[in-house]
């Protein structure tokens, strides 16, 4: 059975304009850039990266290719550039998901890994949920919030693209 937490009247912090329920101001995430080395791996293990440069963008992206691809409501990216990464264990699949578009995930197991797009060359942009220890990812933005479902209520604070 849902329980819903108790929250004081100070936490409530006006967020009641999005749904008409009330959020507490405390989920509100500090960005912050995660310091290398990054590592991350599959389910299975079999598909291991490492990145050896602090990210370009840390952000959560609630569009529709990313959200059929993940299975999820959004998913979140960090960006490294090129050179700043590697496949240290088996390299990942690929599926060309749209015209510029690829995406990578482990043949085995079906993680997704990564994503390319021609829209940002010279970057890969790997989930964050992959990442070896993902509490070290703050994202800074929410990309494609216009294509936002409607149950994923943004509270966090962070900047809306």
């Amino acid at each position: 059975m849902w329980r819903i937490p108790e929250v004081s009247p100070q936490d409530m912090g006006g967020l009641r304009r999005l749904t008409g329920v009330a959020r507490p101001a405390k989920c509100r995430a500090k960005g912050y850039a995660m310091t290398p080395p990054m590592t991350g791996h599959c389910l299975c293990g079999r598909v291991t990266y490492r990145a050896d440069a602090a990210p370009l963008w840390q952000m959560h992206c609630h569009c529709e290719s990313c959200r059929r691809a993940t299975a999820s409501g959004f998913t979140s990216f960090f960006a490294i550039a090129d050179g700043f990464w590697r496949w240290t264990g088996a390299e990942p699949a690929l599926f060309r998901s749209s015209p510029g578009a690829e995406r990578r995930f482990c043949a085995t197991c079906g993680t997704q890994m990564a994503y390319r797009s021609d829209s940002a060359p010279g970057e890969m942009h790997f989930h964050a949920a992959t990442l070896d220890d993902p509490a070290r990812f703050r994202p800074t933005a929410h990309d494609f919030s216009a294509e936002r479902l409607p149950w994923v209520v943004l509270c966090d604070g962070l900047a809306q693209l």
